[in-house]
């Protein structure tokens, strides 16, 4: 049966509490779902470009250059999960630009039973996000402002959660340097699945983003600080009670009482806390119509790690292939052994 898949440090540490896993709805908001933004580590927010599959990470990087495009993007997931992200951008000219996108998660079929073990019916599960876009330059165009309103539906055989979200962003653009903050999926659900489920909450993301576009060299080398709104992305599963599945927990016994090696687990912790924020990687441009991506999101590297098989988990890389009337892209993430996820992109420009 298929499973559910559920600024720079200063900035980092102001935001550096609690540890997260299992406790927010609708939590496929956080799967990137176009290959542009899975080919960098999870998303692109921080790094401007004329591809309205842009959308999807950061609503203030819509811009006028997407008008009249269609994005398209399908990925078989793992465990045979299906999802996918669709939109569609307008000019309003010096009013700004509006866009409107749907994206679903299908978990596919599944074989109901009852409490004593008897099969019912079989039911279907699926995620669904309804946006409205809206995007605009300030008078000083090196600022641009974009806001996404969602609405959220989710139904699980006869139970169903709906909700409201906002994204909201701001993009600052100088020469080759890009930066920006976003501030994702603030909102509330106004129905849970049960009358139980009052106190769901949205996974809300706070995100910062850099990239610079070397002058003579055809790196766009990015930082992008995910998630600054929770202090701790370290999990240790609930019903471990030795602390094994902290990779930083060291047996005491084994420490010498010197200020060096007390240092060196301090440091290491610190470490490890601030990279779980962090993706790095860069695009790789050989021309307007030809760019290759790739990331390395160490926290997806911690939390997909098997004790006795490490890999190459976190590493994504992809391709954005441009063409008069369309475009193709292609992402591949290494998710875990022997888990990975393709994301395919076509830009239809009409």
């Amino acid at each position: 049966m298929r499973s559910f898949l559920i600024t720079y440090f200063v900035t980092l540490s102001i935001f550096l509490n609690a540890q997260i896993g299992g406790t927010k709805a609708f939590k496929f908001l956080d799967i990137p779902m176009t290959s542009r933004a899975a080919a960098n580590g999870g998303t692109n927010m921080g790094l401007w470009n004329t591809d309205i599959h842009s959308l999807h990470s950061n609503p203030a990087l819509l811009n006028k250059y997407m008008t009249k495009q269609i994005a398209l993007n399908y990925c078989n997931n793992v465990g045979d999960l299906n999802f996918g992200y669709a939109a569609y951008a307008h000019s309003l000219k010096e009013k700004g630009v509006i866009a409107g996108s749907l994206q679903f998660f299908d978990y596919g079929t599944f074989n109901g039973y009852d409490e004593f073990g008897t099969k019912t019916n079989n039911f279907k599960a699926n995620d669904y996000s309804i946006n409205f876009s809206y995007a605009k330059p300030f008078k000083d165009s090196s600022f641009n402002i974009g806001a996404t309103f969602k609405t959220l539906i989710s139904t699980y055989d006869v139970y169903q959660s709906f909700g409201n979200a906002l994204d909201f962003g701001i993009v600052y653009r100088k020469t080759n340097f890009n930066a920006s903050i976003l501030v994702k999926n603030v909102g509330i659900v106004y129905k849970s699945y049960t009358t139980n489920s009052i106190n769901d909450k949205l996974p809300t993301n706070l995100q910062l983003g850099f990239s610079y576009k070397l002058p003579k060299a055809p790196f766009r080398p990015f930082v992008t600080f995910d998630n600054l709104n929770n202090r701790n992305l370290k999990y240790i599963s609930p019903i471990d009670t030795t602390g094994k599945t902290n990779v930083l927990v060291t047996d005491s016994r084994k420490l010498d009482s010197t200020g060096f090696q007390k240092f060196g687990v301090r440091f290491n912790s610190r470490f490890d806390g601030i990279m779980r924020h962090t993706i790095i990687g860069t695009e790789i441009v050989f021309s307007k119509n030809f760019n290759l991506q790739i990331a390395y999101n160490y926290r997806r590297q911690k939390e997909m790690t098997l004790p006795e098989r490490r890999g190459v988990n976190g590493l994504s890389f992809g391709f954005h292939m441009n063409f008069k009337r369309f475009a193709f892209a292609y992402s591949f993430s290494k998710m875990a052994f022997p888990g990975n996820a393709s994301i395919f992109s076509l830009t239809v420009k009409l």
